[in-house]
Order: structure tokens, then sequence, then C-alpha cells
């Protein structure tokens, strides 16, 4: 079953996140290349993509598994922000409104996660 991605609120938000996130490490200094600029952006990428691989799964099973990796990659993204923020890579207000709008996908996706996991237990068994 194909879903579009591109209409949940949850994508657009992660997706505006990863490039935000690209905005704010461009200027971390160069020993973090590899580091804490590469593992945050990958984290915040992470939690995107997920959502859009698991819009082409084909069960709600499958799909419910990839909403449950692009949450933990959000946490984990929203965590090093709190570690970038904490070493002084990032402005006290770009870090809090960032740890905020992860947040904000959390929950949108543990929304989401339990609601389909809700649908899914009520099926009737074949």
């Amino acid at each position: 079953m194909a879903r579009d991605n591109r209409k949940l609120r949850v994508f657009q938000q992660a997706d505006t996140l990863v490039l935000e996130v690209y905005r704010v490490t461009a200027h971390f200094p160069d020993e973090e290349r590899f580091g804490l600029r590469s593992q945050l952006r990958r984290a915040a990428v992470s939690a995107a993509s997920n959502i859009v691989e698991g819009s082409v799964r084909r069960t709600t099973r499958e799909y419910v598994n990839c909403l449950d990796i692009a949450n933990g990659s959000t946490v984990e993204a929203q965590y090093l922000v709190d570690v970038a923020g904490r070493l002084n890579l990032l402005p006290a207000l770009v870090t809090s409104q960032l740890l905020g709008r992860f947040a904000e996908v959390t929950r949108g996706l543990q929304r989401m996660i339990a609601t389909l996991s809700q649908a899914q237990s009520l099926k009737p068994e074949a």
C-alpha cells in the first residue's frame, strides 16, 4: 500500500529539520567534520528518510517499523543537538529551537506509531 509521505506533517517537519541541521552545522569547527557534525546530519537525514522508506512498505507492520527507526533517529538527533549546545558549538537560542522542533517530530511519530499499531491489533486474522 503506497502512502504519500509528502502529505504527512511529521515528514514535512523532519525534512525541514534536515535542511536546518545542515545550515547550522556548516559552521562547526573542522575537527568536528567527521564527529558531531557528521553524526548529527546523519541522524536528521535518517529520521526523514525512514519516514519516506516506510511509506512504500507493503504492510502496516513494516511501516510502523520504519517509523520506529525514524523516531530513534529523531531522539538521537535531539541528543546530539543538546551536546552541541553544551559544547558551545550552537548558540543557546538555536539549540533551544532545534530541541523543541525535534521534540515535536518525536511526538508526531509516537502518535502515528500508536495509532497504526492499535489499528493493526484490531484487524481480524486472515
